[in-house]
């Protein structure tokens, strides 16, 4: 959702750069959301790849007792430069809540379904690859699912009090 602003005449007037002014508006977007499930059993096998210049991947995965993050990078989060301290704040979540949910299993997945924003395709991969780098520097065992492919999931996720957790970045 993108909150209003208004800027005064002369602003508007002297500076015609459309991609600037879109730059003010993306700005003030929400930035990255996440979804985290702790997953007794995570699994998925790739159905259909919808980015050409991804790697052909054939093989699903299975993965128990994992934190699973459903990640959705924003627009606003490429543009607005923001790259380090949205990959601060996900690295810090995602170590959180694992150790909450006592695991040193970690899933990264692209979640392109939480808004209506999301950032290249290329600013998303980079992010996910520098993020998975960190965890495993600091002891965690660290998958991604295949980027680029629309999967088949299954997801068993127990009913208990951090199983389930939403994270909107500001």
């Amino acid at each position: 959702m993108i909150k209003q602003i208004y800027l005064p005449l002369p602003y508007i007037l002297s500076n015609n750069s459309i991609r600037e002014n879109k730059l003010l508006a993306i700005t003030k977007r929400k930035p990255m959301k996440l979804l985290m499930i702790y997953c007794n059993t995570f699994s998925y096998n790739p159905a259909i790849k919808n980015l050409e210049e991804v790697e052909e991947i054939n093989e699903g995965a299975t993965f128990e007792k994992a934190q699973v993050a459903f990640i959705q990078v924003e627009e606003s989060d490429e543009i607005s430069g923001r790259e380090k301290s949205i990959e601060k704040k996900l690295l810090n979540f995602t170590k959180w809540i694992a150790r909450k949910n006592e695991t040193k299993k970690i899933v990264l997945h692209s979640f392109a379904h939480l808004s209506e924003s999301k950032a290249s395709a290329e600013f998303t991969k980079s992010l996910f690859d520098r993020v998975e780098i960190r965890l495993r520097n600091v002891g965690y065992d660290v998958a991604q699912t295949p980027f680029g492919y629309f999967l088949d999931l299954q997801v068993d996720a127990p009913g208990i009090s951090l199983a389930r957790v939403f994270k909107n970045f500001e």
